[in-house]
């Protein structure tokens, strides 16, 4: 079985001829991707300093701002909950469960109507909500598999980061999140770990029916993010799960739906170094026009302690919660911060919107606290100007081509 997905796998792992710096993005048909300015997110820097949302562990949450600015962080396992924020991240309402049965899901906002979707495609169902995640309601999805037959299942969508609504191209207005697909036995026991692979699922008629997308083109992975670029590519960035260095990136030409171009990031961690055991982190483009500035969460720690037998699980070494920032769309990844210098486990990342409290804001939601990195879960806020910590923006900005366009 190894043998067979591992063949099926490699007919994607096509070579990729890498669009140059100097390509300028294409603007057309802006949408959500460019809706502020470089400014909302520099000046004085800024930071609101950690508050517990939930108690115990929320490892499959999210974070992300509805179109009037309202902040909505969410947890799960153990129930769809959510809580909302309309003061940029201050002060927090409180816990509202959308419902029982709401489990294991994954958030986005659809930027067509505005609508919140919390959705588990494998499991039938999504809540929305009309306005700002006061109210949900519960409707009935369908999941279409991958050309091989293969879809998620339950935990198909659980511990990713919140998906996006595409703004760029002929795709503009898909929803898409990233995905996983747990082996041949849909099983997450340690043996059957190297069989997992991310994939993706998307939709183009506002969540109704998702399709399954072709695979992500490395055995192992899954727990991702992903996010769109200025000129239509989508970047997908995966956990390994029994990791062996850094996280995989890979990327897609065509909406999401055939992932191209694998790598493993010379620059960004999965989990702590030395433990063979990756980890979940999040992974987000501002929304600046005209920029690819990516920022991505994960702990930075060398933990050194190895599992004692090939496939083991350690999960020690999940400390020191941290953001790295990317200004050239993913290539490279000069600043990074620490942000929580304690236990820390999963996290995500959410931006604000322009002209709302949440203007110019990152929030960044994990698991952590001072007696354990599954404690409790977390967030916290700031803007770019924190993150750079003095580095000066100008000097991290791709410099415009001074090449003469050719003419005919």
């Amino acid at each position: 079985m190894k043998h067979i997905l591992t063949c099926l796998l490699t007919l994607f792992l096509i070579p990729v001829v890498a669009r140059s710096a100097d390509t300028p993005p294409n603007e057309t048909g802006l949408g959500y991707a460019s809706a502020s300015r470089l400014e909302e997110f520099t000046g004085e820097p800024v930071f609101v300093s950690m508050q517990q949302l939930w108690e115990k562990r929320g490892g499959w949450g999210g974070v992300l701002t509805a179109k009037d600015g309202t902040v909505i962080a969410f947890q799960s396992p153990g129930g769809g909950n959510c809580r909302r924020s309309r003061d940029g991240g201050k002060a927090w309402d409180p816990d509202i469960l959308l419902a029982p049965d709401a489990r294991e899901g994954r958030a986005l906002v659809n930027e067509t109507n505005g609508d919140i979707l919390y959705v588990n495609p494998p499991m039938g169902w999504l809540y929305r909500s009309r306005d700002s995640g006061a109210t949900w309601t519960r409707e009935t999805v369908q999941i279409r598999p991958d050309g091989f037959g293969n879809a998620p299942k339950t935990e198909g969508v659980s511990a990713m980061q919140c998906g996006i609504t595409l703004a760029f191209g002929k795709h503009k207005g898909r929803l898409i999140m990233p995905a996983r697909i747990m082996g041949p036995k849909s099983s997450n026991a340690v043996e059957w770990r190297p069989y997992h692979y991310s994939t993706a699922l998307y939709s183009d008629d506002g969540g109704a029916v998702w399709q399954t997308s072709k695979p992500f083109p490395v055995l192992g992975t899954g727990e991702a993010a992903l996010a769109e670029l200025s000129d239509g590519r989508i970047l997908y960035n995966s956990r390994e799960h029994m990791s062996r260095g850094n996280r995989f990136m890979a990327h897609s030409d065509d909406g999401g739906d055939l992932w191209i171009g694998a790598y493993r990031s010379p620059d960004l961690p999965d989990g702590g170094r030395g433990t063979s055991y990756g980890l979940m982190g999040g992974m987000i483009r501002l929304p600046v026009a005209g920029h690819d500035i990516l920022l991505y969460s994960n702990v930075d720690n060398d933990a050194g302690i190895l599992p004692s037998k090939v496939g083991g699980s350690i999960a020690t070494g999940r400390e020191k919660s941290t953001v790295w920032a990317s200004f050239d769309g993913g290539r490279t990844w000069p600043v990074k911060r620490l942000v929580y210098d304690g236990p820390s486990a999963y996290s995500n990342l959410g931006v604000g919107r322009a002209g709302t409290p949440s203007q110019g804001k990152v929030f960044l939601i994990f698991e952590g606290g001072p007696k354990g990195s599954h404690e409790a879960v977390q967030i916290v806020s700031f803007n770019l100007s924190w993150l750079l910590n003095g580095k000066n923006l100008n000097d991290l900005l791709p410099k415009p081509s001074t090449e003469p366009v050719p003419t005919k």
